[in-house]
């Protein structure tokens, strides 16, 4: 298959452990009729794209969903995915469905919180909408989906052209070949049902949302087009001032042939240097910049950086700075740094579902911003490209992880494959964001052998894909001798910094409990509780004892506090969780009713008195130090 990219890959299973480039080179050769490949286009929200969101016809289809899977669970080219209409004078039957009558969805958006029918629903949605498209001479044509969850597969004009496994990572389709002149039928099946082998797996805290929850729309590109870009601080040895004027990476031209001119420019920087593509149509580079500003907290600088290859042209808004670790220190450009932040569900305040706009995303940094956090932990899986966006031009630092939580098939090869391609789309997407400091493998993840073989092929694998950034994990299950805690997980091994998750005061013991405790680790690096917490329903009073109240949750995160500042390695902490969340495992009524209750605020955005204790520990910077 001459001219394809590395970063095109069917769903076949993959080699456990290979380098990225085998793992990308080995997919290349899985490609069939019934599993199309695909590409994904780096930088897709800052091309010129005619946007798809809006009203799409839909139709539910309850399990064991017919129209979609045969008896033997393959994947139908059939019924609803051919969208004809129905013939009521003569004629066969249709598989009785119409779109053209159907009723309307917003994409994007999920369906549990735009149809109150679905709200638990968990299955088959069919969306259909009528796209015009002219296809031009020389061009191509993608259709670009942010995300959706969790299977889905896409038909234009019945011609299934890629499917797509993951709900929180962006895919795109080529839709050159299936396309004609006019208007053309886009039919996309999105599965949302729950299986042992996915990734989450069957159980998990949170609340499955289906649907086409981000943008989705048509990219139109040249035949020979920039699909993929990195452009960084150089990271190497130590952190010097030299490199605060060195940039480098690569520049990838989709099927270009050897030799194709690839222009990378930085004006405000005073860079501007013409490349050629290798074999493989990648261009890498080393440039030196001048009067560069290094993107931080205090000064989140961006550059405009222009990509262009022959009718190609990409633009993006990207920061530079340096990250590493020195011992127990996390170093932002060579400085020490602490972590002071809270964990972010991507769920949309007020309104509830899942984030979709850009008021959703100001909304979430507007309670970060009110605790004076620099940090934030998007849990637990890749967020809305909009929230690293905003990161970027306001500062924060981000922790950005996969969602491998808890009930993970971690003896099975096949499903550390799915691991590896959502871990290559979530680097792939979001490498050339300044705000994403720490790429996390997995979370609450039980301590045995074959998890931790698991996991630091994981890591390892994140590290070779991004040599630049750090690489975390959040942890459970340290062991305890009365006041005696050690952790000695040995997948700390694979970290460069560790994610430590605990409850004492909620889920064991009481508040006061922490003040006791001593905890020694048996790695010398960055530690950051990542979880802690109590829950507490806005608005209801009592003691600081008295449980589901707004002072005990206080209590147990001014405790938390107090031993968290006699841990030295301690260089982070986000405390469980920024705001309320919708979780089907929370079903007491009155205090949950659906919701996980440890927020800091309501899911209505109103501050609970653990807002106030953290924002006070924040700005007058009492938990830990950043030496």
């Amino acid at each position: 298959m001459p001219g394809l990219h590395a970063a095109q890959w069917s769903l076949k299973p993959l080699l456990r452990g290979a380098t990225a480039a085998l793992v990308f080179a080995m997919t290349l050769r899985c490609g069939s009729a019934q599993e199309p490949l695909r590409t994904l286009i780096v930088g897709v929200d800052h091309r010129h794209t005619q946007s798809l969101n809006g009203d799409w016809h839909y139709l539910v289809e309850q399990p064991p969903a017919r129209e979609l899977y045969d008896d033997k669970g393959n994947v139908r080219d059939g019924g609803y995915a051919q969208n004809t209409h129905p013939n009521i004078t003569s004629g066969p039957h249709n598989s009785e469905y119409d779109f053209s009558t159907a009723p309307t969805l917003k994409v994007p958006g999920d369906w549990n919180t735009h149809d109150p029918t679905l709200f638990r629903f968990e299955g088959v949605v069919w969306y259909e909408r009528d796209v015009p498209i002219e296809p031009k001479p020389g061009m191509r044509t993608f259709l670009h989906v942010g995300a959706a969850n969790y299977r889905s597969f896409v038909w234009v004009n019945g011609k299934r052209i890629c499917q797509h496994e993951g709900g929180f990572t962006p895919f795109d389709c080529e839709v050159t070949g299936a396309a004609h002149a006019g208007t053309n039928a886009v039919v996309i099946a999105v599965d949302s049902t729950r299986h042992r082998d996915d990734i989450p797996s069957v159980s998990y805290d949170w609340f499955n949302y289906g649907g086409i929850t981000r943008d989705v729309s048509l990219v139109t590109v040249p035949a020979h087009f920039i699909d993929d870009y990195d452009v960084h601080l150089q990271h190497g040895g130590t952190f010097s001032s030299k490199d605060a004027r060195t940039l480098t990476g690569y520049v990838h031209v989709q099927d270009a042939p050897a030799g194709t001119s690839v222009t990378l420019r930085i004006p405000e920087a005073g860079v501007e240097k013409t490349l050629t593509t290798n074999a493989d149509g990648r261009a890498e580079f080393t440039v030196n910049a001048t009067n560069l500003s290094l993107w931080s907290p205090a000064s989140p600088k961006l550059y405009r950086v222009v990509l262009a290859s022959g009718a190609d042209e990409v633009t993006d808004d990207i920061g530079f700075r340096d990250v590493r670790v020195d011992g127990t220190k996390i170093l932002l450009n060579g400085k020490a740094v602490f972590l002071q932040g809270a964990n972010v569900h991507a769920e949309a305040p007020v309104r509830g579902g899942r984030v979709t706009t850009d008021e959703d995303v100001k909304n979430l940094f507007s309670m970060l911003q009110q605790i004076n956090a620099n940090f934030a932990r998007l849990c637990h899986y890749p967020h809305d490209e909009r929230m690293e966006r905003y990161a970027d031009r306001t500062g924060i630092m981000l922790w950005s992880e996969i969602p491998l939580w808890q009930r993970i098939s971690f003896d099975k090869s096949d499903v550390y494959d799915k691991a590896v391609i959502m871990l290559h789309e979530m680097i792939r997407r979001d490498r050339n964001k300044a705000s994403v400091i720490l790429w996390s493998v997995s979370n609450e993840t039980p301590n045995n052998p074959v998890r931790t073989k698991f996991l630091t092929d994981l890591a390892n694998e994140a590290r070779r894909t991004d040599p630049t950034r750090l690489i975390t994990s959040a942890l459970i299950g340290p062991k305890v001798s009365e006041d005696q805690v050690r952790q000695d997980d040995q997948l700390m091994q694979a970290l460069d910094v560790v994610g430590q998750n605990e409850y004492i005061g909620w889920y064991e013991g009481q508040p006061e409990d922490a003040d006791r405790k001593s905890w020694t680790f048996s790695v010398n690096k960055p530690l950051i509780f990542s979880e802690f917490g109590a829950e507490a329903k806005y608005g209801n009073h009592g003691g600081d004892h008295d449980r589901w109240t707004e002072e005990q949750e206080a209590n147990v995160l001014e405790h938390q506090f107090k031993m968290m500042e006699k841990i030295p390695q301690v260089r982070g902490v986000t405390p469980w969780v920024l705001m309320d969340f919708r979780s089907t495992t929370r079903n007491i009524p009155k205090l949950q009713d659906g919701y996980n209750r440890k927020g800091l605020f309501s899911e209505r955005m109103e501050k609970k008195k653990a807002a106030v204790v953290v924002r006070k520990a924040y700005t007058e910077h009492s938990i830990g130090k950043a030496e």
